[in-house]
């Protein structure tokens, strides 16, 4: 059975929420509708025609990328300009797009942190600090006797985690009083009498990006025809998330050696380093894509290194300048990692909901670049 595209949207989301995006990067759905039926999806880093055409070919229903097809607002859609050519060929042939690009950045597990693992560093950081996840408690009275089921579902929707525990709730008992009125249907007692009914609190932990859905699990499972819950802000410091990472290598190593291991480890024909080859370096900023924004960032963090891409001239001379050396590895060599580590998780998260959906990596070089 064919999964929604809106279901397939929810899973990216988990692990890439949308509030890790930066401001004004166009990410989510970009073309098609979440109540779409998808068979086949295409994992690709850029939404090329070529990448379209190959879509066509396949019978893809999806094309899920890292970079937006379209970053700022169409005021035309000329069938002869890019973008809007490739967008009328999705169109005209039910191809939706759903993009996760800044957020997949900063996401726990996203590129940065494939990089840093990659690269083997310890003790890592985040190089620009972002977001830090607000927490709420959810309150709910529940009768006795069906609290397991409630609870459960709460937990099943994102509820009740606290570091690396899940299932984190409280339970206490109670005696929980109504009176139902004409026209309700209650499910304990009699209408127009006072009730008196051993109940359960159960209170629990949850991030803001989950209170809809661990509410909506908590009314589906709960028997009562109106339910008594309580949401609560808290002071408690949530997960951080941010841009880039920093760490340190586990022995220092000659810069001219290690950039040799990041031109290998990202498969790169050839890669571009400003600095001593002999130097050593022990302490490494990175961020992929296109991040010297973050040079002085990675200066204050007393990194040996920054590895990035699309360095510039001017960037070279400033690094050289505050005694930092940089390995311009690309804006594409740094991010495709993500590419098959996306489709696996997609694959992942269909067959643990049974769902019949084929993913796919693209078999288009999206590298505009030649390296002769």
């Amino acid at each position: 059975m064919p999964v929604k595209c809106g279901t397939i949207m929810s899973w990216i989301e988990e692990w890439a929420p949308p509030f890790l995006a930066e401001d004004k990067d166009n990410i989510g759905l970009l073309v098609g509708s979440p109540s779409s039926e998808i068979r086949k999806a295409l994992v690709t880093l850029e939404v090329t025609g070529e990448v379209v055409e190959e879509a066509i070919k396949k019978q893809v229903q999806l094309i899920v990328s890292h970079h937006p097809l379209f970053r700022d607002p169409l005021y035309k859609i000329r069938f002869d300009t890019y973008p809007a050519s490739v967008i009328v060929r999705l169109i005209q042939n039910n191809i939706a797009v759903y993009s996760a690009h800044t957020n997949l950045d900063a996401a726990d597990g996203g590129i940065n942190d494939i990089l840093a693992r990659r690269f083997g560093l310890i003790d890592v950081d985040f190089l620009v600090p972002t977001r830090e996840e607000k927490l709420y408690k959810i309150v709910v009275f529940v009768p006795s006797g069906h609290e397991d089921g409630v609870r459960q579902a709460m937990c099943s929707a994102g509820a009740g985690w606290i570091g690396k525990y899940s299932d984190c709730t409280f339970q206490t008992g109670g005696t929980g009083t109504f009176r139902p009125l004409a026209g309700a249907s209650p499910f304990i007692g009699e209408v127009g009498e006072l009730e008196k009914v051993s109940e359960t609190r159960i209170e629990t932990i949850v991030p803001e990006g989950k209170i809809e859905p661990v509410v909506k699990a908590m009314l589906n499972a709960h028997p009562y025809e109106e339910v008594a819950y309580d949401v609560y802000p808290l002071k408690n410091r949530g997960l951080r998330f941010g841009l880039g990472r920093v760490g340190r290598l586990q022995q220092p190593k000659p810069l001219g050696v290690f950039a040799g291991e990041v031109k290998d480890l990202l498969g790169q024909r050839t890669i571009r380093v400003v600095g001593q080859l002999d130097r050593p370096v022990t302490k490494v900023a990175l961020c992929g894509g296109s991040a010297m924004m973050f040079l002085p960032q990675a200066i204050r963090a007393g990194a040996d290194v920054y590895v990035t891409g699309d360095v510039k001239h001017h960037d070279a001379l400033n690094a050289l300048a505050h005694k930092i050396a940089l390995i311009d590895a690309g804006h594409h060599g740094t991010e495709r990692v993500i590419v098959p580590l996306l489709a696996e998780y997609l694959k992942e998260k269909a067959e643990k909901e049974k769902c019949d959906l084929q993913v796919e990596v693209s078999e288009v070089n999206t590298d505009p670049f030649h390296y002769l």
